[in-house]
């Protein structure tokens, strides 16, 4: 025989032995679905029939480790600016709050309110079950050493507060070293204007150098946008005069809509070299909140006594918000040179023209004044 003979011999047996091999695999793939129909219809058995692997066990066994209760003692978390609730939940899993991140995510699926925890330090206790951790952060009252500095303050009662919620002792603030506090270049080392007001949660173990420095590095951050300096240029004035008339407009005026009108009367006096003759100076450098304003306050020897001295005072009067600074950028349209807080009771100020309608306004004062007898 020749090799052809025995080459078709062998193709003959290939062919058989693959003819053979695709009936076994048929077989265990019937053999296969079979087997897998079983398994499911076991687990419909086992989960729908409440067996010893039923769906309540099942459940345990999927959910996120958790700690139960309240919790006990306190500890202090921080939630930083842009954190989510993954990062919040981090957070408290490393400091033993809850008893794991995916549980605190769990609870907090079905609070909305989370997503409106704010940055700062929260006083939390430990061990606490996820939905009770995730209540406690939502309240108030767990904000660590919150304090709210309202606009308008002196660094010297800004520095008051800051003492107060914080317990760093008051002669710690009088010690700052203002090169330490990151000031913008234009500050030249002044502190007053700078401290932005807003509300503060206070870090545990701050140093007062800590605390004011947070509040310039706020500063910092919100007037960014506004382009100060290019904005100065456009007035005609340096960044740092746009600060101080913020502190006065800051000061003046009783609502915040007239604001740009207060600043419009500053650029205004200055264009025509009248003096400011505004109080709030006279007051910053006596140090006094009063309305009352006579004329042996106006005979002190003072930088600040802008009744004796031109142009604007030596530096802020007080610490100015963001729309005192946007109106100090971008006064209001108008020829006023005179205003007068007519009803400080209810922050009603008017403008005027001429020297007239100052006296008409200032007899409004004055009766405002009778009816309303300072201290």
């Amino acid at each position: 025989m020749n090799d052809d003979f025995w080459g078709e011999e062998t193709r003959r047996d290939s062919r058989a032995d693959r003819t053979e091999q695709r009936k076994r695999d048929k077989r265990k793939k019937r053999g296969g679905g079979a087997a897998a129909v079983a398994a499911i219809l076991f687990l419909v058995v086992v989960i729908g029939g409440g067996g010893y692997f039923g769906y309540t066990k099942l459940d345990t066994f999927m959910r996120p480790p958790d700690y139960s209760g309240a919790g006990s003692g306190e500890t202090t978390i921080e939630v930083k600016d842009g954190d989510y609730t993954s990062s919040i939940a981090e957070t408290l899993y490393k400091a033993d709050v809850v008893k794991s991140s995916k549980a605190f995510i769990k609870a907090a699926e079905e609070e909305p309110k989370i997503q409106g925890v704010q940055p700062g330090f929260y006083k939390m206790r430990k061990q606490m079950s996820a939905s009770s951790a995730v209540q406690l952060i939502l309240d108030p009252k767990a904000r660590a050493h919150l304090v709210t500095i309202p606009e308008g303050l002196w660094a010297s009662e800004i520095y008051q507060r800051l003492s107060k919620e914080s317990g760093v002792p008051l002669k710690q603030f009088k010690k700052i070293k203002v090169k330490n506090l990151g000031l913008p270049s234009y500050a030249k080392g002044n502190v007053e204007g700078y401290l932005f007001p807003g509300q503060y949660s206070l870090p545990p173990d701050a140093s007062a150098t800590d605390l004011v420095k947070m509040m310039v590095d706020r500063f910092k951050q919100q007037v960014a946008p506004l382009n100060i300096k290019q904005g100065a240029k456009k007035r005609g004035v340096t960044p740092a005069e746009i600060i101080n008339i913020a502190s006065l407009v800051q000061a003046e005026a009783g609502k915040a809509e007239d604001q740009g009108k207060v600043a419009r009367v500053v650029y205004n006096r200055l264009k025509i070299d009248m003096f400011l003759r505004f109080d709030t100076p006279i007051l910053y450098a006596h140090k006094l909140r009063i309305y009352d304003v006579r004329n042996h306050h106006l005979t002190i020897d003072s930088p600040y006594n802008v009744y004796e001295h031109a142009g604007l005072p030596p530096g802020p009067i007080s610490n100015p918000g963001l729309t005192a600074i946007k109106a100090a950028l971008d006064p209001t349209p108008g020829k006023w040179l005179y205003f007068v807080a007519v009803d400080p009771t209810n922050q009603v100020t008017e403008f005027g023209e001429t020297e007239a309608e100052f006296y008409k306004m200032k007899a409004k004062f004055e009766k405002w004044l009778k009816e309303n007898p300072q201290p």
